[in-house]
């Protein structure tokens, strides 16, 4: 390049040259018209829900297409930045290399533009979604006998409850009507949700357990002392009960109810997974004794929840999954279908066919009909076009269905033996693991040994995506 030249002046557009003396063709560096019309995409259109609002269906689908563009623009940018990367690298010619890099300089901007923009609408999706559950928290549909058996259970001295179901069952509510019985007696809560535990924080059992000791000190407002009590000569688990027991049940007058919410996100780490279990089996196993430590962990009452029976192997000795109160939450019957419509004011609304339709098309699910019913309540459409588009992009269900799809898409083994679930109408029998994985994501129903697809929705939509 001429001294002379203003590098300002360097034209971005390479499409009439090659990179690395024609090794490249500047026709695959060039991925497109990316700074047209699916660069330019306004995200000042996206509503984001606040208070009690809810998104509508048609902005939904707006914001969903546009994601769906956004993702087409930022592989195709990406593609353009990564061949432009290795033109930088083979190219031998001074001038033309300094050219790749002004040009390489804008297309990463581009790029980090992008995966902004599609970070701020995926955001505001999960918004939207997470408000049309959350505009109904008040709303709870028991079914019985469990919630009396939780509530007799956690004034156990030891208690140990464990819930289970797949995803989006209702166990973290059910949790919470535990944890507001238990505060109704007088006794201490503390609420740990594992999905709120980054990478770091699970990198090794020492450092998950100094994590779990500071988020509990700080939800009872205690000054964390951790590495007052904590001495790594005696073992970590060691230490971390001599925490809980010399300090923070020792200085709380009533009992102490701990919940851990979404535990399956432990079992893919082994080495924190099998100590912490033989942890909680201690501390339940010790709130038997009669002697003086005994009394102190009486205090303490657990609460398990996780979203799969898949757990990795473990010495029934070592394991809190065998003792305790056992809850599996199941769908819901009709009866407490016709009782979440009656909350949600459409107790008319429902002729017998129709509550039929519905529940065919869903079952029992509690998420799947809330979502179904909120839809209805707010004359967002009609039962029969709900019905009718549900198994589609358009429908109400599609973000939840994506959600599902990329589940399946991301694991091979998944998506095969999904297939062979929704391909006929009889149970199949899969790997055990594969099952259970399915039936954590809600996707199946377990029938002895063998599994069917849990609902007509998931049934219609993936059989027209798993071919």
């Amino acid at each position: 390049m001429p001294d002379s030249q203003d590098p300002k002046q360097v034209s971005n557009d390479l499409r009439n040259s090659q990179f690395g003396g024609g090794l490249i063709n500047a026709g695959t560096v060039n991925a497109g018209r990316i700074g047209g019309d699916i660069y330019n995409i306004h995200l000042g259109q996206q509503t984001v829900t606040s208070g009690n609002s809810i998104q509508s269906q048609n902005q939904r689908q707006r914001s969903q297409s546009e994601r769906d563009l956004l993702e087409k623009a930022y592989t195709l940018q990406s593609q353009k930045v990564a061949n432009l990367r290795t033109a930088l690298i083979i190219e031998t010619d001074v001038s033309r290399k300094f050219q790749y890099e002004q040009q390489l300089q804008a297309e990463e901007h581009t790029l980090n533009e992008l995966g902004g923009k599609l970070d701020v609408i995926e955001q505001q999706l999960q918004a939207a979604d997470n408000s049309r559950v959350e505009a109904y928290t008040t709303i709870y549909i028991e079914r019985p006998p469990i919630e009396q058996k939780c509530y007799k259970a956690i004034v156990q001295p030891g208690a140990l409850i464990r819930i289970k179901a797949p995803q989006r069952m209702g166990k973290t509510l059910l949790l919470e009507k535990i944890l507001d019985h238990a505060r109704h007696q007088g006794y201490e809560t503390v609420k740990l949700d594992l999905k709120l535990a980054d990478n770091s924080t699970l990198t090794d059992l020492k450092t998950f357990l100094h994590w779990l000791c500071v988020n509990v000190s700080d939800s009872l407002d205690m000054n964390d002392l951790v590495d007052e009590y904590w001495q790594d000569s005696l073992g970590l688990n060691t230490s971390c009960t001599r925490y809980f027991q010399r300090y923070l049940l020792s200085n709380i007058d009533s009992s102490l109810v701990f919940a851990i919410d979404n535990f399956e996100r432990l079992f893919e780490y082994a080495n924190i997974f099998s100590e912490f279990c033989l942890l909680l089996r201690s501390w339940y196993e010790t709130a038997k004794q009669g002697d003086r430590m005994g009394k102190i962990w009486k205090k303490l009452r657990l609460v398990v929840v996780n979203s799969t029976e898949a757990y990795p192997t473990l010495d029934i000795n070592r394991s809190p999954f065998n003792v305790g109160l056992a809850i599996e939450l199941p769908e819901f019957n009709q009866q407490q279908v016709q009782e979440m419509a009656k909350l949600y004011e459409l107790g008319g609304y429902f002729g017998e066919e129709g509550l039929s339709q519905l529940i065919k098309l869903v079952g029992g699910h509690p998420y799947l009909l809330n979502e179904a019913i909120a839809n209805l309540k707010n004359q967002e459409t009609s039962l029969e076009e709900l019905i009718s588009l549900a198994p589609t992009e358009q429908g109400i269900f599609s973000y939840h269905l994506r959600q599902q799809l990329e589940s399946l898409q991301s694991d091979s083994q998944l998506k095969e033996g999904y297939a062979k679930v929704i391909a006929v109408d009889k149970s199949v029998q899969l790997n055990p693991e594969i099952t259970f994985k399915l039936h954590s994501l809600g996707l199946v129903k377990i029938v002895r040994n063998d599994c069917i697809a849990s609902c007509d929705l998931y049934r219609q939509y993936f059989l027209a995506r798993l071919e």
